[in-house]
């Protein structure tokens, strides 16, 4: 069976050799692998959330696509897209946006870390919070279920966006009846290199420390010499534990030339001469990359036409059937095709509401009331156990007065005369 894994890259920013050696170059690289479909795309929807800079937005989007194709991801093999070219991606978010609990979402992480600093800081929990973050993960749902991908790589602060996936998918199969969505799992690789950037910190756009990827050859050197170092001379050993110009090097050369290297370390050498070293290797292997990605950049219009036609190819293949699938599903039909139903007389059985128990994803035991058309009347709230669940029905099997049904366990999703009617029914078939 073909495997599908599919990755999101946030057009924010200039990429560096951190983006390149930690998502980058590992991506390209299992992109050839056998039995695999791949789907890359430029995640301009999600960018929007923190960044209002309309010319920045469309550089990077640039940028970030430039780079992919210089580093070898291959548009006729894999699906390589621009999210806002789709947008039966943003239809799927308002589906799964009307299943997915606010329960669920008020625990994401990067939504509770923005209420926590404003507690902290003695705001209204939801000052500066845009729906836009609080719905990050119902899109990021949408990204993954539109395409029904089996894996998804991402680090383990992104577990739960994947968890979250999960449950939005399931919820849409339960209540529609039929599995039109794969469950995505996490594809989790504990090997994936972070680089160090020029201050010993981890390499990140946040901290200003970053080595931009396809940097001119002498900016390159530039900032590779100005790697914080210790203050051991030539001719001191010298330690490669904790030395981010050593993680740099073994980032880009072989088992065997990182040996070399590490023998350099303990017999002396001086910094400048192991920053020349370190920056030969780098540019070794990223010239020829920046060659292309000039030759890209200096053609914009040849990057546009590869994303719309990935885009285009993509939504006729698996969009625009599923989009049309799911809107029959949830009643956005042809109202030509309603079919008409002739008077009929009326049979000699009534179909009686009832009641039906179930347990959930989150574990808890449920029940509704549904009349004979499925219609809940009555739906419960989560039971630790479904002997709980049991005794309610019972109760609520007697009840004749609107005050009997003034329980926090139930919602009443009807009238209540409505819902009281349906149990008198209910009671009269059983005498």
């Amino acid at each position: 069976m073909t495997t599908r894994v599919l990755t999101g890259i946030t057009t924010s920013g200039t990429p560096h050799l951190g983006n390149y050696v930690g998502a980058v170059r590992p991506a390209v690289a299992a992109s050839r692998a056998a039995d695999t479909e791949s789907f890359y795309f430029l995640a301009d929807l999600h960018s929007l959330i923190k960044a209002q800079d309309p010319g920045r937005t469309q550089r990077s989007t640039l940028e970030i696509a430039a780079t992919w194709l210089a580093c070898g991801l291959e548009p006729d093999k894999v699906w390589f897209y621009r999210q806002s070219d789709v947008p039966e991606i943003t239809e799927l978010t308002w589906f799964l946006t009307c299943v997915a609990g606010k329960g669920i979402l008020n625990r994401a992480h990067a939504y509770k870390a923005a209420v926590d600093k404003n507690n902290a800081d003695g705001e209204d929990p939801d000052a500066g919070v845009s729906a836009g973050l609080f719905m990050y993960p119902v899109l990021m749902a949408a990204d993954i279920l539109i395409f029904n991908a089996h894996q998804v790589p991402v680090g383990r602060d992104q577990i739960q966006h994947i968890e979250m996936a999960r449950d939005f998918g399931q919820r849409f199969n339960h209540v529609y009846g039929k599995e039109y969505f794969t469950l995505p799992e996490a594809l989790i690789d504990d090997n994936v290199a972070t680089l160090p950037g020029l201050d010993g910190r981890k390499m990140s756009k946040s901290y200003h420390n970053t080595i931009p990827l396809f940097a001119p050859r002498d900016e390159l050197k530039k900032l590779v010499f100005s790697i914080l170092t210790d203050s051991r001379g030539p001719g001191e050993p010298k330690d490669t534990e904790g030395s981010a110009l050593f993680q740099l090097y073994q980032a880009f050369a072989s088992p065997d030339e990182t040996r070399v290297f590490a023998q350099k370390f303990a017999d002396g050498i001086g910094w400048g001469d192991a920053k020349q070293q370190l920056f030969e290797r780098i540019d070794a292997e990223i010239a020829p990359l920046r060659e292309k990605y000039e030759a890209l950049m200096a053609k914009p219009g040849d990057i546009e036409a590869i994303l719309r036609d990935g885009a285009r190819r993509l939504r006729e293949r698996y969009a625009t059937p599923l989009l049309a699938e799911l809107r029959h599903a949830v009643g956005l039909r042809d109202l030509s095709q309603v079919p008409v139903v002739e008077a009929k007389v009326a049979p000699s059985k009534v179909a009686l509401p009832a009641f039906k128990q179930y347990r959930d994803t989150d574990g808890r035991f449920y029940f509704k009331l549904a009349d004979a058309d499925g219609n809940v009347l009555i739906q419960s709230n989560g039971f630790d156990s479904p002997k709980d669940a049991g005794k309610l029905i019972g109760v609520l099997k007697q009840a004749e007065q609107a005050d009997a049904m003034q329980t926090p366990a139930i919602v009443l999703q009807v009238p209540v005369d409505e819902a009281l009617a349906a149990l008198a029914a209910l009671r009269a078939a059983e005498a």
